[in-house]
């Protein structure tokens, strides 16, 4: 009968880990501080795509429903305002920080996790 091997705790696997990001940070070049952290640019086309997408996304719904119901153009119009207010929602809570990966809330959690005044920047 095979002995049965304890599993890996927890911490050992923490540390594995924490080693593993170690050497694929000295491997790529970049250092802690740099991964994860949007550059303003990035953040600028993030929330321009986030609403264009949203009101071609519902504006094309709107448009294939209505094609195919003989409703036009009342159905496009309905889907293109609910595409603009989740398009506005979607730039909300990425303002907000309320998405994990990027965001002004979550550069502010960042800066406050490091001890440093995330007003100081603006």
């Amino acid at each position: 009968m095979a002995d049965h091997e304890t599993p890996p705790s927890f911490d050992d696997l923490d540390a594995r880990l924490r080693a593993a990001r170690a050497r694929e940070e000295e491997d790529s070049g970049r250092g802690p501080e740099r991964r994860g952290t949007p550059s303003g640019m990035g953040l600028g086309m993030r929330i321009g795509a986030e609403l264009v997408v949203s009101v071609l996304v519902g504006t094309g719904i709107g448009w294939a429903l209505d094609a195919w119901l003989k409703t036009a153009p009342w159905l496009m119009v309905v889907f293109l305002l609910l595409g603009g207010a989740s398009g506005v929602m979607n730039v909300y809570r990425l303002m907000r920080g309320m998405d994990e990966t990027v965001g002004l809330g979550q550069a502010q959690r960042r800066a406050e996790g490091a001890g440093e005044d995330p007003a100081k920047d603006h």
